[in-house]
């Protein structure tokens, strides 16, 4: 059971949230104008919600044979494209006894570079396979958000090894929203993308993750 001592969860989404693009995106990109509006469409269906993320999961890599190095790319540009206001906004958490996680459907080897740039230790997130070449070799096919209903599972496992006094997720799809019920408060991001259905359904909704001390705050309040 959790205690006043217990520590407290800030569970954040990186794509359209820690960083302005969506990584399987920009890996498609690489492929060129066609593969990249392919790859797009389907993720932009299965953030808003029109189709389950299992339905597209594996398509989309399929289709773009990620390289290591190309990975490694997207690692910089996550760090590039970071979303203003979140190393300041984390600082602050941190300074509210709040433990930050990256809580993701997207990849744990592109992800952890800005991670780190942002001070965050942990990341949970699905893990790529590579050939000795660095050709694509698959991917962690039992990883919870490779699916849909996967980050409540996580949040789940993430409050068995914590037994957090608190849990906090903020992100833009649909898959984040799916863990409204599992946590104190579901924050809903559309600085980047407005999906209807989180935008309506979330607790809160913003734009900048300035709000977030406050709502932190509240959290602990109520």
């Amino acid at each position: 059971m959790a205690s006043s001592s217990s520590p407290r969860l800030l569970l954040l989404d990186c794509d359209s949230t820690l960083s302005s693009i969506e990584g399987i995106d920009e890996l498609g990109r690489v492929r060129g104008e066609a593969v990249f509006k392919q790859v797009e469409a389907m993720t932009s269906e299965a953030m808003d919600g029109k189709i389950p993320v299992e339905a597209v999961f594996r398509r989309r890599l399929e289709i773009i044979q990620p390289r290591r190095s190309d990975v490694d790319a997207v690692g910089r540009r996550y760090v590039e494209t970071v979303e203003p206001g979140a190393a300041t906004m984390l600082r602050e958490a941190v300074s509210l006894g709040w433990t930050p996680i990256v809580l993701s459907g997207g990849f744990r080897q592109a992800i952890q570079p800005l991670a780190a740039h942002l001070g965050i230790s942990r990341v949970e997130a699905v893990d790529l396979f590579f050939n000795a070449d660095g050709s694509y070799a698959g991917y962690d096919v039992d990883y919870p958000t490779t699916r849909s209903g996967g980050k409540p599972e996580v949040v789940e496992r993430l409050r068995t090894e914590y037994q957090p006094a608190a849990i906090v997720m903020v992100g833009d799809g649909v898959s984040d929203l799916e863990t409204q019920s599992r946590v104190s408060l579901f924050v809903g991001f559309g600085r980047y993308v407005k999906r209807p259905r989180v935008q309506k359904e979330a607790q809160h909704f913003i734009e900048s993750l300035d709000g977030i001390p406050e709502l932190l705050r509240a959290a602990v309040r109520t």
